[in-house]
């Protein structure tokens, strides 16, 4: 049995050979990525600067299949959670997030994760696939089908569920789609930035991309990164990735941001602000503190505010810009580190941040 191509996974290369195939001028190629990508239609029949022939034609040899209608959680403070059913049962999670007048939407690359970080939920359902470019795009297509209007997605983060890098060909070529100008969604690169665990090999590939990087460092020491995050640091030590981290090729006009989760009575003390302030001395760069948000089952705890103002009170005596991420969407697990199904619950169930 043939099975007809998704037009909403075919990427410009071979929706043009769609295209010739179809005995059609090269210009329909172009046509028809448009409809998907600036216009967010669901069916072909959409498509109206193509003929009823044409589209007739479309239809009997492509489908178009984007992802379901999601369930939405609304927070009380503005946070959307998109809950995503994928056609293999398997679900995924985004987060649109508003600060004032900017919207910014946390985008998810795995259906779970190959890491085994034990602050995150993510981390604890284990990896069970890559998403496909279409599925990381849609993700996106969908947030802006339910924004208000007037209303526009400011910055995109690559900081859901899943190691972005650990599915970068997927990644790379969403990212394409995203940022074309001619026929995809013309997002700028500045605004796009894609968060890693700390796959040190891959960092000289992301710079060819031309968005921002974003390092999960969550440690001061070997000792500490080993017990936080024992699968990353195992395959790529710490000292690798800050001699890549010095070697990446930063911008004139950007930085690195670095990013820390504090976790109470683990690495929030005023030495590890310290270590961490020499550790990435030389390096052009932002810190963004990370108070632990908490989930049902996990041992770690948030540090107490005075904490959280002290540590970064060293930081910024060092000479670093230091922000506090205010998480948003916490009553939901829209929050950094909460997003995906904790073993033995229900998505329902998982939205319940008692004990």
């Amino acid at each position: 049995m043939t099975t007809h191509p998704n037009l909403c996974a075919l990427d410009a290369g071979h929706m043009a050979s769609l295209v010739e195939r179809l005995g059609w001028p090269s210009y329909r190629t172009r046509q028809i990525l448009q409809w998907i990508y600036q216009h967010r239609i669901r069916d072909i029949a959409g498509m109206s600067n193509l003929s009823l022939m044409d589209r007739e034609t479309l239809g009997r040899e492509a489908v178009m299949e984007r992802l379901a209608s999601p369930t939405l959680f609304q927070s009380a403070d503005g946070t959307m959670k998109f809950l995503f059913s994928l056609q293999d049962g398997l679900t995924v999670e985004s987060v649109l997030i508003p600060d004032g007048r900017r919207l910014t939407q946390c985008v998810s690359t795995q259906v779970g994760c190959t890491l085994d970080c034990g602050f995150c939920v993510t981390g604890h359902m284990g990896l069970k696939r890559n998403l496909k470019a279409h599925e990381i795009v849609d993700q996106i297509l969908t947030a802006q089908d339910h924004l208000r209007p007037g209303d526009r997605i400011s910055s995109l983060v690559f900081m859901g569920m899943g190691e972005p890098l650990a599915n970068f060909d997927e990644l790379s070529e969403a990212l394409t789609r995203l940022t074309d100008t001619e026929w995809g969604m013309g997002f700028p690169k500045r605004r796009i930035t894609i968060s890693t665990a700390g796959f040190s090999p891959r960092l000289h590939e992301v710079a060819k991309l031309g968005v921002n990087l974003a390092i999960s460092l969550n440690a001061s020491t070997s000792e500490q990164r080993a017990r936080l995050m024992p699968m990353m640091n195992r395959l790529h030590p710490l000292p690798d990735l800050l001699a890549a981290c010095r070697a990446y090729p930063i911008p004139a006009n950007r930085h690195l941001t670095f990013e820390y989760v504090l976790l109470q009575g683990e690495n929030d003390s005023a030495d590890d602000a310290v270590r961490l302030s020499r550790l990435l001395r030389g390096i052009r760069c932002k810190i963004n503190l990370i108070p632990f948000n908490e989930f049902p089952g996990n041992p770690f705890r948030r540090p107490e505010d005075p904490v959280i103002a002290a540590f970064q009170t060293i930081l910024r005596q060092k000479g670093y810009d230091v922000f506090i991420r205010h998480n948003r969407g916490r009553d939901v697990l829209g929050a950094c580190g909460q997003l995906g199904t904790l073993p033995g619950r229900t998505g329902a169930e998982s939205l319940s941040i008692g004990p």
